[in-house]
């Protein structure tokens, strides 16, 4: 059994098993996860246990499972699903980053258009090839546009007899609001061999922090200077990931909540020290208003400035 590949989380695996054993299954299950950490592998263990522990699931080969992820605009999931398997037997906790890399499409804007929703609604309409279960997994939901979201909605409000809808999310605050009341949420703690924090050169936020913390804008900036030359918009995006994650680390610092901190760090007790409170907030807006403006082609110069003067302000 797939959950038993899974080190962290047991109790959220626990649930799991228990919602299938007793029959009281939510139809649409959302877990919120840090890119890289273990939701992928939880979701897949879930739909095994769903499917009375089918290897061909954990696999990605069962018939009646539909896989839908981010691609390039006019393609759909299938055309991708060979790179999809490939990198999820290899390494189940794999970025983002890594998939638009397997996928070849790196450095370009990924999106779930409205036609995945209406290969989904055919497949649908059809009766389950081996008569139990049919489940949708779908990674990345906030990739959806308007158009797909609003056509996968009307499946969630009134879904076919005996379908699961499965949701890997790292932010779901930028999913559907309608959809996302209508799921299940479930956090994902990050384990700490999670590839959430990986980042090529963890150095640049910690001479841009420096720079802030010590009221030194002119120093800031010259720090935004390594970050816009860093190798490619999504390695852009990576540091804002990376980024995001050291700020919720901050908050729990400041809060109180060393408990539910990931490591100790001399550093994060500097940067919490030496900033407001309201600040971890605004800058995890700051970084996520960032990463959603790369992906629509904006200068990456003109969003690093406008990154630094916010942090500077709110700092």
């Amino acid at each position: 059994m797939i959950f038993d590949r899974i080190e962290g989380n047991r109790d959220v695996c626990n649930a799991l098993v228990g919602m299938v054993d007793s029959g009281k299954v939510p139809h649409a299950i959302l877990f919120h996860e840090d890119d890289g950490s273990d939701g992928f592998m939880v979701g897949l263990a879930f739909l095994e246990y769903l499917f009375d522990g089918n290897p061909r699931v954990g696999k990605l080969i069962h018939p009646d499972i539909h896989f839908v992820f981010p691609t390039v605009a006019g393609s759909l999931s299938r055309q991708y699903m060979e790179q999809f398997r490939k990198l999820m037997l290899e390494n189940p906790h794999f970025t983002e980053r890594e998939l638009n890399e397997a996928f070849g499409i790196e450095g370009k804007n990924s999106v779930i258009a409205v036609g995945e929703a209406k290969q989904l609604l055919e497949s649908l309409s059809l009766s389950a090839l081996e008569g139990g279960y049919r489940a949708v997994f779908v990674y990345l939901p906030e990739k959806m546009n308007q158009e797909a979201a609003n056509r996968l909605l009307k499946l969630i409000e009134e879904p076919p007899l005996k379908t699961q809808f499965v949701f890997i999310s790292h932010y779901p605050e930028k999913v559907l609001q309608t959809i996302l009341s209508r799921c299940q949420r479930i956090r994902i703690v990050p384990s700490r061999e999670s590839s959430v924090c990986r980042f090529d050169d963890p150095s640049i936020l910690d001479d841009l922090m420096g720079a802030l913390v010590s009221g030194n804008l002119s120093e800031a900036l010259e720090v935004s200077d390594r970050i816009c030359a860093l190798s490619s918009r999504e390695e852009v995006k990576s540091f804002c990931k990376f980024a995001a994650e050291r700020m919720r680390q901050v908050f729990l610092r400041q809060q109180g909540l060393t408990a539910l901190c990931r490591e100790e760090s001399e550093v994060l007790d500097t940067w919490a020290a030496g900033c407001r409170k309201s600040f971890p907030r605004q800058a995890l807006e700051a970084f996520g208003r960032m990463q959603s403006l790369i992906d629509r082609n904006v200068s990456t110069k003109i969003l690093v400035t406008d990154l630094v003067d916010r942090l500077f302000l709110s700092i």
